[in-house]
């Protein structure tokens, strides 16, 4: 794959195809930003502006972390930081496209709707009036889509990162097939959008450490990570036997379904939500939805829960 950004009048069959679902999807994105969200999904995403404005009295419910001690020590009440409200939000979306997306128990593979829910962000930026870009990384290369505004080079956009081909199945070295690490250009996305910006991760997130310069990243950017889970990740299928497809094997692979073996799951699981919590401490910036649950209402959730 290239790393190159791709133009945004680029397209093809496929693009026009996602282009047609992306507008199937658009009006349930404007009836959930007029009518259920009312304005939480901006606010969640800007929280505090960064360009100072002026000092003001503290009152009650004002977050303390923005009182000037000076002043306040200076005047013997306390004064506030008042900044301005950012009137644009660059949205940069992280497709961590690994062969373990691929699995899927049900109608849909977690990859699809991984996908579904990074379309329906993009479009929710789109009627917000934001810029977004993504980077879809998988173990071969990365793609990186410039951050653009508007609806009609946003949803291109959108429609690109959906008509991505998937990572190859059982393809490269030992380590791609256990689903890692994908090629994503950690450094590069440390300027690739203005301070301040929403990183948005997508991924399956196996346990693994936190990639080098994460820490950075956290400290330039509003970091969130959504994760979707098939439902047996979450519990392994009753009765004694069954059989599964391992994408990241590339075989079909049988289950005895016995005390070991789901242990043995327990403790992966134990260890992917110990990663998981690592790289976003705070669970109000991470969301996981599953293959069976609608993902516009999830993202409904995940913002209520933002502004509560």
């Amino acid at each position: 794959m290239s790393d190159e950004t791709p133009k945004p009048g680029g397209g093809g069959s496929v693009i026009t195809s996602q282009l047609s679902l992306l507008r199937q999807l658009e009006w349930r994105v404007r009836h959930a930003v007029e009518n259920i969200l009312s304005g939480e999904y901006r606010s969640s995403f800007r929280g505090r502006g960064m360009e100072f404005d002026q000092v003001v009295k503290y009152e009650f419910g004002d977050d303390v972390r923005d009182i000037d001690w000076n002043v306040t020590a200076r005047l013997g009440e306390p004064y506030r930081k008042k900044f301005v409200e950012e009137r644009e939000v660059t949205l940069l979306l992280v497709f961590d496209d690994t062969p373990t997306l691929r699995f899927g128990s049900g109608a849909q593979s977690k990859r699809e709707a991984l996908l579904e829910l990074a379309g329906l962000v993009m479009l929710l930026s789109a009627v917000n009036r934001d810029r977004v870009g993504f980077v879809h990384a998988d173990p071969g290369g990365h793609l990186f889509y410039e951050p653009v505004r508007g609806r009609g080079a946003i949803m291109q956009a959108a429609a690109t990162l959906l008509s991505r081909p998937p990572a190859p199945v059982a393809a490269g070295s030992a380590e791609a097939r256990a689903g890692g690490p994908t090629a994503i250009p950690w450094k590069f996305l440390a300027r690739a959008a203005p301070k301040h910006s929403v990183l948005l991760w997508l991924g399956d997130f196996p346990p693994r450490p936190a990639p080098d310069g994460w820490a950075v990243l956290q400290r330039r950017y509003q970091t969130m990570g959504f994760r979707v889970d098939d439902p047996w990740e979450q519990a392994m299928p009753a009765g004694e036997m069954f059989a599964a497809y391992d994408p990241a094997a590339g075989r079909l692979v049988t289950l005895e379904g016995s005390a070991a073996e789901r242990a043995a799951q327990a403790e992966w699981r134990a260890r992917r939500e110990a990663g998981w919590e690592q790289l976003f401490p705070n669970p109000l910036s991470r969301l996981v939805a599953t293959t069976e649950e609608n993902r516009l209402n999830a993202l409904v959730r995940f913002f209520h829960a933002r502004m509560r």
